[in-house]
């Protein structure tokens, strides 16, 4: 049984996916998905590209990525016609036969027949587009930096877009706030750019409600795009547009038109093809089945359907692909099996999604009947969550990993929601000293505790003992469950010292202090018991007066833990003696591993497990709490510089890929 999925859209590639996951290998079921490129493109994510947020390879997700591991045949061809009757799919390089068709080839931009608007303009509804746009954009500013005309300099930095629906908004705003930054680049005055959002319709982004439409309108006159609302465009030229507004045609000299002024169905012509609907759009039945052709189905922009109670088809949406997908997925599986009853397509919407650029949007979510307006940084924080809940999808932590290096990591010139906050700038090689630093103390403590004779006798039953009797005797709690301030405090200053793990030296200068205080003072600064599941404990060996950062020591104290050391680990003489050499051991490894560069992640990984484990056991002194905050700087690409892991991580990284199920799982990041 073959089923055929013509293209790699956002519906076909979920289709695939699902399809594949009902009818695993060595079942007699083949899915083949047939696309002209190699890779599925992020159609949402194009302007991002085009202005120069974010790099080409962003919005590009290879298809055998995607289909790793998985019942998934892909070919590259360009489909040109399908024979329906012979169930025969027409492509440049050859002929595919199937049982069961699903049409998912998307949309192409529709140009209504105005002169010169496909010759002229630039379209945005591919990755080449959107390459294309880029380099165009940053020619035109080349062009205008040398250009000594004012006019014809004027003339290069116009730009018309064409299209207020949410490409057109979202690609104004992008451009809007990609300007600034090109005209500092090339020394150009902003006052000589003019970035104009040309529609025919009255307002921006109409399937939003008025007030959200006059906000998006306000931000983009806010960012220096000229609105031309209720505004016809009669012929485009290579250096001009023409613009009508009632009777009046006007020519504008321009440098660019970029034209998102509509799309239709780019859905295949074919022998006997089914009933199409406005656009080009196949008519389905509630099943998605084309009119007529049962062994037909249709995903995505390619759908003409009215969903009962509805007076509008379902929108061409991502949300509409990634709902037909599933519906569609099911209905195949119980044509093919028999099992089940087909599903009727009653598609919820949960909302739109508008970004004015990186930094600002609008968004309008929840659930049918019940919609809420988002302010902008929920609205861009949604929008950023949407997109990670589909990438989830498609290719997993791969995908993610990469989204978020490019839209938080590595992004420059602030333009995100969150600014440059989380922008990695500071070079790499100023954490050596650090990273060698700690390392070297990991190693050292590892070493002291053999000495101390940590591989031959227990040693915990005092370590811990000692310290919780430190903490009792300030916080005035004694064995017998009174109140003395001065029990067992003379003995716990060691034990304390030794607890806090690798930090000996900082704590043993504090071990005297610490122990009169603790016998004389000390002070409570936190006593939390949080609903009986844990306390947080903040207490100083001295008065505050005179305590020092050494004095100050924290505890998170677990009851179930303690538990779990009293029954399990501390009674057993033997026990003890295992987790002291898995504690030495772990502490010299991490030292080493540090030092050297190699392993560095999951060697500062497990250093804040043992730093965790000390705070939760014994208590941690303020002095020691570098450690933590120099392990989580040490997490990513610190031994990438004068480490070992420059060499071996690239190895380890091509190694892992070729696994079948690493790639299959997508547990890799390139």
């Amino acid at each position: 049984m073959r089923i055929v999925i013509i293209g790699g859209g956002y519906a076909g590639i979920l289709t695939a996916k699902k399809l594949a996951k009902k009818f695993p290998k060595n079942t007699g079921i083949t899915v083949t998905v047939i696309d002209k490129n190699p890779f599925h493109t992020m159609l949402t994510e194009l302007h991002e590209v085009a202005a120069g947020r974010v790099e080409e390879d962003s919005i590009r997700i290879s298809f055998n990525k995607v289909f790793a591991g998985r019942n998934i045949q892909f070919i590259q061809d360009f489909v040109e016609a399908v024979d329906y009757d012979q169930k025969t799919v027409l492509g440049k390089n050859g002929s595919y036969q199937y049982d069961y068709l699903v049409m998912a080839a998307g949309s192409r931009p529709t140009y209504f027949c105005i002169p010169g608007a496909e010759e002229h303009s630039f379209s945005l509804w591919s990755y080449e587009d959107a390459v294309k746009l880029k380099e165009h954009i940053l020619a035109r500013f080349r062009q205008a930096a040398k250009e000594v005309s004012p006019l014809e300099r004027r003339r290069l930095l116009t730009f018309h877009v064409v299209g207020a629906g949410l490409t057109g908004v979202e690609m104004a705003g992008e451009l809007a706030e990609y300007v600034p930054i090109l005209c500092e680049q090339f020394e150009i005055d902003p006052g000589e750019v003019s970035i104009y959002n040309v529609d025919l319709l009255p307002r921006v982004v109409p399937i939003l409600p008025e007030n959200l439409s006059a906000k998006i309108q306000r931000r983009l006159e806010k960012m220096g795009v000229k609105m031309l609302l209720r505004t016809r465009v009669t012929a485009i030229g290579e250096d001009y547009i023409d613009l009508s507004s009632g009777d009046t045609v006007c020519r504008q000299p321009t440098g660019t038109v970029i034209w998102v002024g509509g799309i239709e169905s780019a859905h295949v012509s074919g022998k006997e093809a089914p009933a199409c609907e406005r656009r080009s759009r196949l008519q389905t039945d509630e099943y998605l089945r084309a009119i007529n052709n049962e062994h037909l189905y249709v995903a995505g922009d390619n759908i003409y359907y009215v969903p009962e109670g509805e007076t509008e088809p379902v929108p061409q949406m991502v949300e509409n692909c990634e709902l037909s997908a599933a519906t569609i997925a099911h209905n195949i599986y119980v044509s093919i099996t028999g099992k089940g009853k087909l599903k009727e397509y009653r598609p919820k919407f949960h909302g739109v999604m508008v970004s004015l650029g990186g930094r600002y949007g609008v968004a309008r979510v929840g659930l049918p009947g019940f919609m809420i307006n988002l302010p902008s940084f929920f609205a861009m924080f949604t929008k950023h969550f949407i997109n990670i809940i589909y990438f989830l999808q498609v290719l997993g932590w791969n995908k993610i990993f990469s989204y978020l290096k490019h839209e938080f990591f590595t992004i420059r010139n602030k333009r995100s929601f969150v600014g440059g906050h989380l922008s990695n700038r500071t070079p790499s090689f100023l954490l050596v000293p650090l990273r060698l630093w700690l390392g070297a103390v990991w190693a050292f403590e590892g070493i002291m505790k053999i000495v101390e004779g940590w591989f031959w006798s227990p040693k915990l039953q005092g370590f811990f003992g000692a310290a919780n009797a430190w903490f009792n005797a300030i916080l005035g709690i004694t064995p017998d469950g009174g109140s003395s301030a001065t029990s067992a405090a003379t003995t716990t200053a060691d034990a304390v010292t030794a607890a806090t793990g690798a930090v000996a030296d900082a704590m043993s200068a504090a071990t005297g202090p610490a122990t009169e205080a603790a016998a004389t003072v000390g002070t409570v600064i936190m006593n939390w018991d949080i609903f009986g599941l844990f306390k947080l404990i903040f207490v100083s060996g001295k008065d505050l007066a005179h305590s020092t950062l050494a004095d100050f020591a924290f505890k998170i104290d677990i009851p179930l833990l303690n538990w779990f050391l009293n029954t399990w680990i501390l009674p057993h003489d033997w026990v003890q003696v295992a987790m002291q050499i898995f504690i030495v051991t772990a502490e010299i490894l991490i030292g080493l591993a540090l030092i050297g560069g190699l392993f560095t992640t999951p060697a500062s990984a497990f250093s804040l497990v043992l730093m965790s484990m000390f705070v939760t056991t014994t208590g941690l002194y303020l002095s020691s709490f570098w450690m933590i905050f120099a392990g989580i700087a040490m997490l990513w690409g610190a031994g990438s510089i004068f480490g070992l892991d420059y060499y071996t991580t690239p190895l380890l990284k091509k190694c892992w890929k070729r696994m079948e199920w690493v790639r299959r799982l997508y547990i890799y990041h390139d």
